[in-house]
Formats: structure tokens, sequence, C-alpha cells
């Protein structure tokens, strides 16, 4: 392909990264208007963002493999066509119940998208130079969601309805439908990964349980044995997976990455950092509607700080990784995500909203410059052929976070009544918000150490592509 239709390629996969993403912080805003026009309860509200975010962390490295065996440019398609009518459907959902379920039918499109789409770009640029640059500017969008989602969210909400957010994806899906058909070149992996069917299974088991055991916990209380079960059915999945995926040649999840600290440990921040991202986008959305009383448009605009912080200072980090490794960009968005949580811990329905922008100023940039180096961090130390596989853990690891930051957030709210309630509950969310700062700020500090260097070189050592464990 000439230079002109690759980087119509890149803009192509850039549209449907754009409208995944979109649809993450799009939907937050409308979080309120979505309860009073279903008579959702703060569970509901919680299913209606983690029906999303779990779904597409379960399905993420399913789908990035069978776009490899039968077709990346097929399975992309096919994914933008579920995500577009499952928006289509969720715009009108009758009840509660109905849009969680739309939700999750669009994940499924979503998963077919984000990593098929890398690895479109990834065989489309095949210059390393040309390649870093397509990538970043991939990056670059995710900040331009961020940006653009809570005020486009607010003016759709305000204006037209929370139906109104969902009909945005339309349009653009069909074009990228169109334009992925004419454009767009067929290409399979010549040695794709087999399915997994157990490893799946008890990945979705795992996060299904734990997460619904998280959200339905207060309601149900926390000793009834349906929340007790939950759990159990969560500790169970995660045995048989430690146990079960060594013992297959190409495993779903290679459990001997986890030998390398520089991989544990960006997954464990990707984890924590997302985990940080979802409580912070779930409670203040409820705290600038529902307690300080503005409308949807006025609370999205109160959230361009963390955005333009996402949209400036992302592509910096990058740059700095790329310069002098993750270690400074990783503990600055561990101290500045740390200092953030403290500060919003002091925040009161009368905090002026200049004080109140500038504290969402220090977290978003906190956020900004560890999101980056999770990437860079996850692949250091690991060899070439396994890179990609490395990278699908990492991206998996920041929609898990984000869906128990939510489901964590939506428990500690939901025992609040009344304003004071509220208060007292969301500076509970919000000491944890510092807490995951702070466990991102250690974490840092050791996944990138002489010591963390060292294991990753040794396991990169003993990697062998689909190489079983047990025969070693």
């Amino acid at each position: 392909m000439n230079r002109r239709r690759r980087v119509l390629v890149l803009l192509i996969c850039c549209i449907s990264l754009l409208i995944v993403s979109l649809d993450n912080t799009i939907v937050n805003v409308a979080l309120p208007s979505i309860g009073r026009a279903l008579h959702a309860p703060i569970s509901g509200l919680q299913w209606t963002i983690d029906a999303y975010t779990l779904t597409l962390a379960s399905l993420l490295m399913l789908s990035g493999s069978t776009g490899d065996r039968i077709g990346r440019r097929r399975v992309f398609q096919i994914g933008l066509l579920v995500f577009t009518s499952a928006s289509l459907l969720c715009s009108i959902a009758p009840t509660l119940e109905w849009l969680i379920a739309f939700r999750a039918l669009q994940a499924i499109g979503g998963s077919m998208l984000n990593p098929v789409a890398m690895s479109i770009i990834t065989n489309t640029f095949t210059d390393p130079r040309e390649r870093a640059q397509a990538i970043g500017v991939w990056g670059g969008v995710v900040g331009i969601s961020m940006a653009l989602g809570p005020v486009v969210g607010g003016v759709l909400t305000d204006s037209v309805g929370w139906r109104s957010i969902f009909w945005i994806n339309v349009p653009i899906g069909l074009a990228a439908v169109l334009l992925t058909w004419r454009f767009v070149p067929e290409s399979k992996s010549e040695k794709p990964r087999r399915i997994d069917p157990v490893g799946q299974v008890l990945v979705i088991a795992l996060l299904a349980s734990l997460t619904y055991g998280i959200i339905e916990g207060p309601g149900l209380g926390w000793t009834s044995g349906l929340t007790i079960g939950c759990f159990a059915v969560a500790l169970l999945s995660l045995v048989a997976l430690i146990w079960y995926e060594p013992r297959r040649d190409e495993p779903l999840i290679d459990v001997r990455f986890f030998r390398s600290a520089p991989f544990a440990g960006a997954a464990a921040v990707a984890v924590a950092g997302f985990a940080a991202l979802g409580t912070f986008l779930f409670v203040n959305t409820l705290y600038l509607q529902d307690i300080r009383g503005l409308s949807a448009l006025r609370a999205g605009l109160c959230m361009l700080p963390v955005a333009l912080a996402t949209l400036i200072f992302g592509p910096l980090s990058g740059r700095l990784v790329g310069a002098r490794g993750p270690r400074i960009s990783l503990i600055a968005g561990g101290t500045c995500m740390t200092v953030g949580g403290v500060l919003l811990a002091q925040i009161t329905p009368t905090t002026p909203i200049p004080a109140l922008l500038a504290i969402y100023l220090v977290f978003g940039l906190g956020f900004a410059v560890v999101n980056p180096p999770i990437t860079n961090t996850a692949v250091s130390g690991m060899p070439l052929s396994q890179a990609g596989v490395a990278a699908a853990v990492a991206s998996t690891s920041r929609q898990v976070g984000q869906s128990l930051g939510v489901a964590i957030a939506g428990s500690v709210v939901a025992s609040a009544a009344g304003v004071s309630g509220f208060t007292r509950a969301s500076h509970a969310t919000w000491w944890i918000v510092a807490a995951y700062g702070l466990l991102v700020l250690i974490l840092s500090i050791v996944s990138t150490s002489g010591w963390a260097m060292a294991t990753a070189e040794r396991t990169a050592a003993r990697l062998t592509p689909y190489e079983p464990a047990r025969s070693r």
C-alpha cells in the first residue's frame, strides 16, 4: 500500500477506538438522567457501566486471536456492525434490564475492534518508525475521546435526552463499515493461536461472580448465601485458572508471564490506575449533578481538566517513556493520583468550582502520565513473539480495573442516604482513590527496579512461543 492508503487505514482503525472509548465517558455523564428515566438504583447504574467494561475485559484476547485465525478485516467489520446495532438498541431500551443487556452486546462488538485494529495497524505499517508513529496517533485518540465524551454527552443529554448519546455511534459505525470494506486489506496470522474455551469460561466466571458479589453485596447483605457464593465462585475460578492454563500448549493467559516483575507490576498498575479512574468518573458524576445540582452539560464541562490533561500530557508521557523509560512517568503518575485522592476527600457540596477544577487537574495529570507506560512496562523484556499477548493482558487489566472501581465505589455509595450520607460515602470513595494512587506509586517503584528487570530477563529467556510449562 502507498502511504496515503496506509494513513487512511490508520484513521479507520482510530474511528473504532474513538467510538469504543467515547462510550465509556459519554455514558457516565448521562447516568443521573438514565437513573431518573428508568427508575434505576445505584446498583443499576453500576451495571450500566460494568456490563460494558466487564464484557470487554472478558473477550479482548479471544477476539484478537479470532481475528488472527479467520481474518482481521472480517472480524473488524463484524465488530463494527454488532457495536452499531447494539448502540441503536440501547437508545430504544424500554427498561434498565434491557439497557444493561444491550450494553453487554455493545461490548461484544467493541471487543472485536480494538485488539483487531491494533493487529491491522501492525501489519499495515511494516517500517518500525512509521509503526511507532501510528501507534502514537492511536494512543492519542483515547485522550480525544476523554475530552469529547463529557462535553458531547452533556450537550446531548441536556438538549435531546439521554437516549441520544447512543445515536452518535450509528452513523460513525456505518461509515467505518463501508470504509473498512473499501480500503482495509484482509490479513491473517500464519500461526494463529488456538481458542482456549475452558480458560475463557473461567475468566468470565471469575470477573462476573466477583463483580456481582461486590455490586449486589450491599442489597443482599455481605453475609448472605448468594454473596458468599459469588466470592467462592470467583476464588475457585481463579484457582482453576492458575492450575489449568500452564497445562495448555496455547493458553488464553500464559501465567508464566507473571514471573516477570515488570509485567506483573504493569498489570497491577493498570488495575489500580483504572480502578481510580472508574471510581472518579462514577462518583463525581453523581456528586456534580445530584448533590451540586449542575446540569449534564455543566457537569461535563467540569470534567474538562481531566480530559485536557489526558490529551496534552498523555503524549508527552509517551515521549518521556521512549527517551527515559517508564519509571519517571509511573512514579509521577502515582504521586499525582495519590495527592488528587487526598484533595478530593476534602471537597464538600459547597466547594468553590475553581478549587474543584484545580483538584480535578491534579488527578487528571496523574492518570494522564501513568497510562502510556503501562503497555511499555508490560512488554519490556518480553520476546517479540510474545509482546502482542503481553499488551493484550495489559489492555484487559485496564478494563478489569475500571469495572472493579465502579463496583466498589457504587457499593460504598449505595449505603448512603440523603445528601449528608452521600457526602460521607463519597469521602470514603475518595480515600479509596488515594489508596489506589499509593498502590500505583509503590508498584511503579518496585516494577521498574533493577531487580524487576532481572526477573524480566530470566522470564524472557525461558519463554518460547506456545511452549507449555509442563515440558520443562
